[in-house]
């Protein structure tokens, strides 16, 4: 089944998985009819935990159960996941190894009328510095699906970020996810234009306008953390510049992720994200975005000046 949000994705695709696997439970802090973790609650009551207002205790709750051979997924705004859980995640989830998967549901700006206290733009760094995490941001909601698959089916913790909102998807339904590997939406030869999570979208559209002026290669990376290294290498090789696109701060995200790799080998590269400012509430998501200057126009112009045109 077709789905165009990331949250519907998730809740339909732990149902699926659940029906396969006794060991996974799922964890809400009374945000389950938000994360979709509700769906799941209806069908497994008995393998849902609401655990209220209380972040640190479901992480250590999931850890326990981690501990006695359950896959535990814990549900929370992204904000609140790792903001209000971080001890309870670095003491004992990433330094124990626990196989507990970690879900920030409405991140970035997605949260558009609760303003920057219900946003969150640092998550990608805070947990991209956690020893033994595995961080996933899936382009859309067909790529969810499969990570969520991967997820359940690897061994170790893991967060994955989520976006609130509708939107069309870039990724075809049923493709293949690997955790760790970029894959190329579209092939060119002049500027290669990493994108993760909803910039994906935007990132396509910016290359589409630029047909004809620029010959823009499009990367997603779904998975910041572990990253291919040597795909990363071999995807900007070719081209003259680079772009990075992403729903998050500039500081510690995609950006710096892969400029970490490149710096090797350095070319010339333009960061589109938020600029080490915390988000606004606004009347809709794009009113948001735009404010922050995540918007196609931003992304294709910052390819054109990469591009030298």
């Amino acid at each position: 089944m077709g789905y165009t949000n990331q949250r519907v994705a998730y809740g339909n695709t732990l149902v699926e998985l659940g029906r396969q696997d006794e060991r996974i439970v799922v964890l809400d802090a009374d945000l389950g009819a938000s994360t979709m973790g509700k769906l799941f609650e209806a069908e497994f009551p008995q393998r849902h935990f609401e655990m209220g207002i209380a972040e640190a205790n479901m992480t250590s709750v999931a850890a326990g159960l981690a501990q006695t051979g359950k896959i535990p997924f814990t549900n929370s705004f992204a904000v609140f996941a790792g903001g209000r859980a971080y001890d309870q995640i670095r003491q004992t989830i990433a330094i124990g190894k626990l196989n507990v998967k970690i879900c920030g549901s409405s991140s970035g700006l997605s949260d558009f009328g609760d303003g920057a206290t219900h946003q969150c733009v640092e998550d990608l760094a805070v947990f991209r510095a956690v020893p033994n995490m595995t961080v996933i941001c899936p382009a859309d909601a067909n790529e969810t699906v499969e990570a969520v698959k991967a997820m359940a089916a690897m061994d170790g913790p893991c967060y994955l970020r989520l976006n609130r909102n509708d939107y069309p998807n870039v990724t075809k339904e049923g493709e293949k996810f690997t955790i760790g590997v970029p894959t190329v939406l579209k092939e060119g030869t002049d500027v290669a234009l990493f994108a993760t999570g909803y910039m994906t979208r935007l990132a396509m559209e910016a290359a589409k306008e630029l047909e004809g002026a620029v010959s823009v290669r499009v990367i997603n990376v779904s998975t910041i953390k572990p990253m291919d290294l040597e795909a990363v290498r071999r995807m900007a090789d070719g081209c003259r510049a680079v772009v990075t696109a992403e729903e998050h701060n500039v500081r510690g995200g995609l950006g710096s992720a892969l400029a970490e790799v490149l710096c090797r080998e350095p070319k010339p590269m333009k960061m589109v994200g938020i600029q080490d400012t915390f988000g606004c509430s606004g009347h809709n998501y794009q009113e948001v975005l735009e404010y922050h200057g995540l918007t196609k126009s931003a992304i294709a112009e910052a390819v054109r000046e990469m591009a030298g045109i």
